[in-house]
């Protein structure tokens, strides 16, 4: 039996006992959120935290999610009413909850217009973003909008069909002020510096290019709150829904698994209603970048460190790769010492030891390729702006320098034992191209010299160019666990 709202009836009892249901009336639902990027990330998090307040009686807030690529999400929740399993995995066991707060599931490329027809709901007041860095269109390097991006391009010539999220959101403000609605927030909730800003930048940007009186309407109107979002969302596997369909005795095409830790730190400034997240577990703030900051340079530079140095030693898992001794070690100084002096969160000791026991967590089978994805979308806000702080403080940071330069030979598509892995990263061909110069410095040079990456200006420091050389060198010679060791006496 298929999960949906006939099976949660008929098998009520049984799904009952093993998860936590729906208790309100979901044919009540009013469209109050667009998401676009219907991905595990958002049904593990952002969903979840509106579920609660629709369980708690404000039935204005239902979802409709929109997949901006493929309709494999879509073809897999719309036969089950959008119906899904979140299974929150820790050392203590297991917890099922069958969500319900998505209303309805849309797929951009089988219709942009009906996309379009939910965003100008008037009873729309949010449209948030899990679309991840590359979804974006922009440079990391320097937050401005790729008008030669070939979905930008698209989207200027053909407004009513829009491709990339940012397209859907100019396209959707210029019919609400054309149908005199107010506009939505635009909440983003991806893994970038700053990532309410860097939205509006984005949109304003676009919005200059189609109308300025667009451009201005949006500024002076609009919102785009900054937030931070925390919560390790693995990949599903056929493992996960057998387990899930084995527990609930229902099947579930696509169930979400994640971590019983979650973080949502909002600002407060919104253009209309919002839904009291602030009552069932998120904190709005009156700025988000403490925790942004510490969000992004603690968990997001350390898992992907964790992820390019663990799959070169071999291990597949990030719970495999923290146990080890000396990834384990690496990770907990570089936090300690590198990468905290850097932020102004308080707690920071406790955040460290906190990330360390999530990442040590076995039930998520987080896998490190997974993490290791879009590398050169990530490491600008995960590592790379760290590494510009303690420069430009005169301070030591040999450690990120050594993440940098395991990125460099994990491009190389292979790791230690011979084992071949694919690059999946928007400038893949540019990069492995690079990664495979024989000259160690002559590599760097020209990995360095991609400045939708680096910038231009860290590879003219040459205290940085000469650890990342150094460090490949040894990884190359030695091999990633030996280097650490060999590399012994960091500056502190």
């Amino acid at each position: 039996m298929r999960l949906n709202q006939k099976a949660l009836a008929q098998a009520g009892k049984q799904v009952d006992a093993q998860a936590a249901l729906p208790t309100y009336d979901r044919a009540a639902l009013l469209p109050g959120i667009v998401h676009l990027g219907l991905g595990a990330f958002h049904r593990a998090h952002q969903a979840v935290y509106t579920n609660a307040v629709l369980a708690a009686g404000d039935l204005r807030w239902g979802i409709v999610g929109v997949s901006l690529r493929q309709p494999d999400t879509r073809d897999a929740l719309a036969p089950q009413d959008n119906l899904y399993t979140l299974s929150i995995r820790g050392v203590d066991g297991e917890q099922l909850r069958v969500i319900g707060a998505l209303a309805q599931s849309l797929v951009a490329p089988e219709s942009p217009a009906a996309v379009l027809a939910a965003m100008c709901d008037p009873h729309c007041h949010i449209v948030s973003l899990t679309v991840t860095e590359k979804g974006y269109c922009h440079d990391p390097a320097t937050n401005a909008l790729r008008f030669d991006h070939p979905d930008i391009v698209h989207d200027l010539a053909h407004a009513d069909a829009p491709r990339s999220a940012i397209g859907f959101i100019v396209r959707a403000l210029d019919k609400r002020r054309n149908a005199r609605l107010p506009p939505f927030t635009v909440l983003s909730c991806d893994n970038l510096p700053s990532n309410g800003n860097t939205a509006r930048g984005l949109v304003l940007a676009f919005a200059e290019r189609v109308d300025a009186d667009l451009a201005r309407w949006i500024s002076r109107h609009g919102a785009f709150p900054n937030s931070m979002v925390d919560r390790i969302v693995p990949k599903t596997t056929d493992e996960d829904r057998a387990a899930v369909a084995a527990r609930l005795g229902v099947d579930d095409a696509w169930p979400v698994v994640t971590e019983p830790f979650s973080q949502w730190v909002i600002e407060d400034r919104f253009a209309g209603p919002r839904p009291a997240w602030e009552t069932v577990g998120a904190t709005l703030v009156e700025d988000a970048e403490p925790y942004e900051h510490a969000k992004l340079r603690m968990l997001n530079g350390s898992h992907s460190s964790l992820a390019y140095l663990g799959a070169l030693a071999g291990y597949v898992t990030v719970d495999q790769a923290i146990r080890d001794d000396g990834l384990r070690g690496f990770i907990e100084q570089m936090m300690t010492r590198e990468i905290a002096p850097t932020l102004q969160r308080p707690g920071l000791a406790e955040y460290r030891d906190e990330l360390v026991e999530r990442f040590r967590n076995p039930a998520l089978k987080h896998r490190l390729q997974q993490i290791a994805m879009d590398g050169s979308q990530k490491l600008p806000q995960r590592l790379l702006g760290t590494i510009r702080a303690r420069l430009d403080a005169g301070q030591p940071c040999e450690r990120l320098c050594f993440a940098v330069a395991g990125w460099m030979r994990y491009l190389r598509g292979e790791d230690e034992a011979g084992l071949m892995y694919p690059i999946s990263d928007p400038l893949a061909e540019s990069l492995q191209a690079a990664a495979c110069i024989a000259d160690v410095d002559e590599r760097v040079d020209a990995l360095l010299a991609m400045e939708a990456v680096f910038g231009s200006e860290l590879a003219k420091r040459v205290e940085f160019v000469s650890a990342v050389k150094t460090f490949l060198r040894s990884i190359e010679e030695h091999g990633i666990l030996k280097a650490l060791g060999k590399t012994g006496a960091w500056s502190d």
